[in-house]
């Protein structure tokens, strides 16, 4: 359903009816997802006595209904998967012989030399000591090849062993050893494989983001689109942009109905436009965003066939038929941002636009109100999901959404003539290109501000509670000019010069960054230059981190060992930054391109004006095995005018005895290793004689980090202690002779 239209028909009033059985088969399906077979089983009989109890008022047995239907659904799919006899085998970790099917197209995911393919696949045949079996279960494949060849709809037989699979789903994972040569799959999933091989050659001869963005615009196609752009975009509201969505079947279908107008046919139309969403399910694949944009624009095209504009409506039933096909989207951070955006679009466009038409041109406030109501509305759900919240995402919306028709339409065309005349396609590709370009600088320029997000690290529920608020205060300001062009200049003068706030304090030695479960801390070297020691998990909150402390230059960047949630977020480290070297320990690291890199050893020390910087352990003619990997963490020592630092990485108990017995160890500040995890020596701790502590873990994390065994040990030795989940970033500072924690 386009912005326009929905707008259009939310001003004739909203018809609520449908709303109520949407929301309870939302409810129904996430809760039965994630229970076994029996209880949503149970829950449907009980709600279908109640309905009947309560026939006559429809206004309540109407969703009871629903709910019933969709929670008899949930328990039947999971039934058949608990039956299953791969799940079983996979509870044994046989070894099999597997014929599947693509489901989807094969992603790699991973680096540091552990990258593997996951292909989601549909088991049709097994074999294994235990004998032979045909299904048609859904299994996830981790496959360590080239992917390129396994994409949707093609046949291959997989040899690995199983393992329990991890969504309800789902029968098994795959671990494969041996692939064979892979079989072509039905015409249609080979023709669109075509288009998209033609969407990508349309735009081959051009290099950068922007003819990487092309391809994702046109058919989620994301392997041209690299991690610095895919983080931008996200920091500046247009994560959407990189993934198949409502908006770009929007785009399809507008570009075919503009072409059979004139037909003044309803049925020529309408078959038209039902044919557009076939075709682009199949190039832009049947990935759960792609299926939940085609069922929602199938309801909307049927109902506007038949005369109704009521998009409220439309989308409680998208809602349904989403979920009585596919409960487990009910859990999907796609689905809920896509239901959030529509209705946003949907309830609070049209007040928008009517209070902005007052003082502006139709055209331009509808401009303004679609992008604001979606993101208004989204805000709890992004907030939970990334921890951030943008304050530019309407702005970068609006610059950039005149230019994502042209590059989709465009892209389009240029796949679908690569099949029969090359040289067009590569003009239209370059087109194509030239309109990306301006979505890739809108969404570049908008991340790079100060102020362009705000870190969130409370409760999504507490966003939900204060939106209605914020909602009202826009409405009244819409309608009032010299009022909202004032607020609008203080927010942009807010997100080009954000107001400080007295962090990072003065005579901060070390500041541990609030990364989730992962570790990263920043010693400042010199006004806006600092050594980071690790990076956490994921590129965002680094880079929180290191705005809020003005650093621009990384003199030293120091990756203790190669885990992911010590390395992966490297490119958030470096975003808009200057980095002078890397070191890295026994375990390696990432390459950062055009950024030299060196294995420290012990006795190596390095000087960045007054700090010092010690590697004491591990040598690297110890011969530890990989899967040791925690226990070859570098083990290095800062000195900040006086005070020492010392950083452990996620040394466990054994390694530190054995480090302490070879080096001096003694310390005023210690980063507690393995994020306070029970593996740590009660010896290596007092050893360190250190005063204060800085535990580095993740809210609410699986892994129950800080241990009560850890901060126990702290505790009986006297030492203070401040943890990062319960405290977010945390400066320790000289004070004279002694030291404070300080948190912004």
């Amino acid at each position: 359903m386009s912005a326009a239209a929905a707008i259009s028909g939310a001003r004739l009033g909203h018809d609520l009816r449908v709303v109520p059985a949407a929301l309870a088969a939302w409810a129904g399906a996430a809760w039965s997802v994630a229970h076994a077979a029996r209880a949503p089983m149970l829950l449907a009989a009980a709600v279908l006595i109640v309905a009947a109890l309560v026939h006559r008022r429809p206004v309540i047995a109407f969703p009871l209904l629903v709910l019933a239907l969709i929670c008899l659904g949930a328990a039947l799919r999971l039934a058949v998967v608990d039956v299953d006899p791969l799940r079983s085998w996979a509870k044994e970790g046989r070894h099999v012989t597997a014929h599947v099917e693509v489901r989807e197209d094969a992603r790699t995911f991973g680096e540091l030399g552990q990258a593997a393919a996951v292909v989601p696949v549909l088991v049709r045949e097994a074999q294994s000591s235990a004998g032979a079996v045909r299904t048609r279960a859904r299994a996830t494949a981790f496959v360590r090849t080239e992917p390129t060849e396994l994409v949707v709809g093609r046949r291959v037989v997989m040899e690995g062993r199983l393992a329990p699979a991890e969504r309800s789903d789902e029968v098994a994972t795959i671990s494969v050893t041996r692939i064979s040569p892979v079989r072509d799959g039905p015409w249609w999933w080979e023709a669109s494989e075509r288009v998209r091989q033609g969407i990508r050659a349309a735009v081959a001869h051009h290099d950068g983001p922007a003819a990487g963005l092309v391809p994702a615009l046109v058919s989620g196609d994301v392997s041209g689109v690299d991690d610095a752009l895919r983080d931008d975009f996200q920091r500046a509201g247009l994560t959407h942009l990189t993934a198949v969505s409502g908006s770009n079947l929007t785009i399809v279908l507008g570009a075919v109905l503009l072409l059979v107008r004139r037909t003044r046919r309803s049925g020529v139309v309408l078959a038209a436009a039902l044919v557009a969403i076939v075709v682009f399910v199949l190039v832009a694949r049947p990935e759960p965003s792609v299926q939940r944009a085609a069922i929602m624009g199938t309801v909307a095209v049927v109902a506007m066939g038949r005369g109704t504009r009521d998009g409220l409506r439309a989308l409680a039933w998208a809602v349904i038929a989403v979920l009585l096909l596919d409960p487990w989207m009910s859990r999907e951070a796609g689905f809920i941002l896509s239901v959030c955006a529509t209705s946003g679009i949907v309830v609070l466009g049209p007040p928008f636009t009517l209070g902005l038409e007052r003082w502006m041109p139709s055209w331009v406030a509808m401009a303004i109100a679609v992008p604001l109501s979606a993101h208004l509305a989204c805000i709890p759900t992004i907030a939970a999901i990334s921890g951030e919240v943008s304050l530019v995402a309407v702005v970068a919306n609006v610059v950039a959404a005149p230019a994502v028709a042209p590059a989709t339409v465009l892209g389009l065309l240029g796949g679908l003539l690569a099949l029969v005349i090359e040289p067009l396609a590569r003009v239209c590709g370059s087109l194509a290109v030239a309109a990306a370009s301006v979505i890739v600088a809108a969404g570049r320029h908008s991340a790079s501000f100060d102020g362009a997000a705000v870190a969130w690290a409370r409760p999504w529920w507490v966003l939900a509670l204060l939106m209605p608020f914020v909602v009202a205060v826009i409405l009244a300001v819409a309608r009032r000019p010299l009022i909202a062009a004032g607020l609008t200049v203080g927010l942009l003068l807010g997100i080009l010069r954000p107001p400080q706030t007295g962090w990072p304090p003065e005579h901060a030695v070390v500041i541990a960054c609030d990364v989730g479960q992962g570790d990263a801390s920043v010693v400042p070297t010199a006004p806006g230059e600092a050594l980071v020691v690790d990076v956490g998990m994921e590129p965002g909150p680094i880079d929180r981190c290191l705005r809020r402390l003005g650093i621009h230059r990384i003199r030293v960047l120091v990756f203790s060992h190669a885990d992911a949630d010590h390395v992966a977020g490297w490119r958030g480290a470096i975003r808009g930054r200057t980095v002078d070297r890397v070191l890295v320990g026994p375990s390696g690291g990432p390459e950062i391109p055009g950024v030299p890199r060196a294995t420290t050893a012990p006795g190596d020390v390095i000087r960045l004006g007054d700090v010092t910087l010690e590697t004491l352990w591990p040598a690297l003619s110890d011969d530890v095995a990989p899967a040791e990997r925690n226990d070859v963490s570098l083990l290095q020592r800062v000195t900040v005018h006086g005070v020492r630092v010392l950083f452990t990485g996620d040394l466990g108990e054994e390694a530190q005895r054995r480090a302490m017995r070879t080096t001096d160890i003694t310390a005023d500040v210690l980063k507690v290793a393995h994020h306070g995890s029970a593996d740590q020596s009660a010896e290596f701790v007092a050893r360190t004689g250190a005063r204060v502590a800085t535990v580095s873990a993740g809210a609410d994390n699986d892994y129950g980090h800080p241990t009560a065994t850890a901060l126990r040990l702290l505790r009986d030795h006297g030492i203070r202690w401040w943890r990062t989940d319960l405290h977010g970033d945390v400066a320790v500072v000289r004070d004279g002779d002694d030291l404070r924690a300080v948190t912004p």
